[in-house]
C-alpha cells in the first residue's frame, strides 16, 4: 500500500504523503458539501408553511419601505436631462417600466441613466479596443465606425432589451397564474368574504408560485384601504399588468358593481372562461409544435439520407470517369 502512495505522490513527501492526500481529499469533500448546501434551493413546501407572524413582519417592512421611499437626490439634480420632456413619451416609458415590475419613483430616471452610462461605457471600450488592437492594421472607415460606435449602440440598447424581456416574462407569469387566482377568489367570495378580503387572501396564497400577480393584488388592497375608488384602483391594475385577461376581469367587476349583480356569479362565469382559455393556449402551443419541428427534422435527416443514397452512385460515376 505504501508503495502505491509513493508511486503516486513521489518519494519527496515520504511517510507523511498518505496523510496529506487523505487530508486534501477530506478538505475537498467539505468544500463540495458546503457549496452544495449553499446552492441548495428552498423547498416550496416551506414557503407554504411559513409562519403567519413572519409573513406579517415581511408585509409590515414592505409597507413601511413603500411609505418612506424617497426619490434619489443625486438623480434629482439631473432630472431635466434624464427624463423625457414630452409628457406622452414619459407616460409610455413609465407604463412599460411598471409592466416590467419597476414601480419606484425614480424608475424612469434610472432607466435613462443606465442607457446613457452603458452607451458611454460601450463607446469607451470600443475606442480603447480600436486604439490598442486595430489602429496598426489600417482599417477602413466602415470598420472604424463599426468597432467604435457598435459597442456604444449595443450598450445604449441593452436596458431597453432587458426591460422588454422582463415585461414579457412578467406578463406571461400573470397570464399563467390568473385562472388559479380567480378560482381561489371565487372560493373566498362564496365562503362569505368580501372582495377586498378575498384579494388580500389570494395575494398571500399565490405569492410562492406567482409573485408578480401577488404584488399586483397587494397594491390593489393597499390602495383600497387608503380610500381610493375601487373602479379606479382596478383600472390602474389593468394598466400596470398590460394583460388582456386582467383588463377584461376589471371590466367584469366594474360592470357587476355598477349594475348590482352578484360578484360571485360573475367570478364563476369568468373563471370558467379563463380555464377554457388556458386549455386553448396549451392546445395552440401543441399544434404549433409539428410545424416548428419540420425544419429541424429536414435539416437533421435529409442531408444524411442524401449522403447514404447518392454517395455510392457518385463514387461509382467518378471511378468510371477515371
Amino acid at each position: 500500500m505504501d508503495d502505491i502512495f509513493t508511486s503516486l505522490l513521489g518519494p519527496e513527501l515520504g511517510a507523511i504523503g498518505p496523510l496529506l492526500l487523505i487530508g486534501f481529499l477530506a478538505l475537498a469533500l467539505i468544500v463540495a458539501a458546503v457549496m452544495i448546501f449553499l446552492n441548495q434551493k428552498s423547498d416550496p413546501l416551506e414557503k407554504l408553511n411559513e409562519a403567519p407572524e413572519r409573513r406579517k413582519k415581511k408585509e409590515t417592512k414592505a409597507q413601511a419601505s413603500l411609505r418612506t421611499a424617497k426619490s434619489n437626490d443625486k438623480l434629482e439634480k439631473y432630472s431635466n436631462f434624464l427624463e423625457p420632456k414630452n409628457e406622452k413619451e414619459y407616460s409610455a416609458v413609465q407604463q412599460k417600466l411598471m409592466q416590467a415590475g419597476y414601480q419606484t419613483k425614480d424608475a424612469v430616471r434610472f432607466y435613462h441613466f443606465s442607457q446613457f452610462a452603458l452607451g458611454l461605457a460601450g463607446l469607451a471600450i470600443g475606442t480603447l479596443y480600436f486604439l490598442l488592437v486595430l489602429s496598426g492594421k489600417e482599417p477602413t472607415t466602415q470598420q472604424t465606425l463599426m468597432w467604435i460606435l457598435g459597442p456604444g449602440c449595443a450598450g445604449y440598447m441593452l436596458p431597453k432589451y432587458w426591460v422588454t424581456k422582463r415585461q414579457q416574462q412578467r406578463q406571461e407569469q400573470i397570464t399563467e397564474g390568473f385562472p388559479d387566482a380567480l378560482d381561489m377568489m371565487l372560493v373566498c367570495v362564496e365562503a362569505g368574504q368580501s372582495l377586498d378580503q378575498s384579494i388580500i387572501r389570494v395575494a398571500r396564497e399565490i405569492r410562492s408560485a406567482f409573485p408578480a400577480l401577488a404584488d399586483e393584488f397587494e397594491v390593489v388592497s393597499h390602495q383600497i384601504k387608503a380610500g381610493k375608488d375601487k373602479a379606479t384602483v382596478l383600472a390602474d391594475m389593468g394598466d400596470r399588468c398590460g394583460v388582456a385577461d386582467v383588463s377584461s376581469f376589471v371590466t367584469v367587476l366594474v360592470q357587476s358593481a355598477t349594475f348590482g349583480t352578484s360578484i360571485a356569479e360573475a367570478l364563476r362565469v369568468y373563471a370558467g372562461e379563463m380555464r377554457d382559455k388556458r386549455v386553448m393556449r396549451a392546445e395552440e402551443k401543441a399544434n404549433k409544435l409539428p410545424t416548428k419541428m419540420t425544419l429541424a427534422t429536414m435539416v437533421l435527416t435529409v442531408p444524411p439520407l442524401l449522403i447514404i443514397l447518392v454517395a455510392p452512385s457518385a463514387i461509382g460515376i467518378l471511378e468510371l470517369g477515371k
